[in-house]
């Protein structure tokens, strides 16, 4: 089994600055990729941002420029750097990591205040 907490949610004002850290344990298989999702009340989870264990990234269109992922494989951590946030990314962030099964983490808050 693979339990994933995410840390690091919070209120900020738009412009600002967060980062987001997911730590997964137990058996992991080397070969994986973890990312980050987004909701808010009413909508579909959204991916953010993923990144693989080779450390190839993908980007949802609203976030490029502004966020980054990245990934430690030795300490299996993913962090997302966001900057220049906007009212627009308020949502719940999930950590989700897929090696030969799909894991999802309890989700951190993140709220951009106008």
């Amino acid at each position: 089994q693979v339990h994933l907490v995410e840390s690091g949610g919070g209120l900020v004002q738009a412009g600002g600055s967060l980062r987001l850290s997911c730590a997964a344990s137990g058996s992991i298989f080397g070969i994986n990729v973890m990312g980050w999702y987004r909701q808010t009340p009413g909508k579909q989870r959204e991916l953010v941002a993923t990144i693989t264990s080779s450390d190839s990234t993908n980007y949802a269109d609203s976030v490029k420029g502004r966020f980054t992922i990245s990934r430690d494989n030795a300490k299996n951590t993913v962090a997302l750097q966001m900057n220049s946030l906007k009212p627009e990314d308020t949502a719940v962030y999930y950590c989700r990591l897929v090696d030969l099964r799909e894991y999802w983490g309890q989700g951190t808050q993140v709220t951009v205040s106008s």
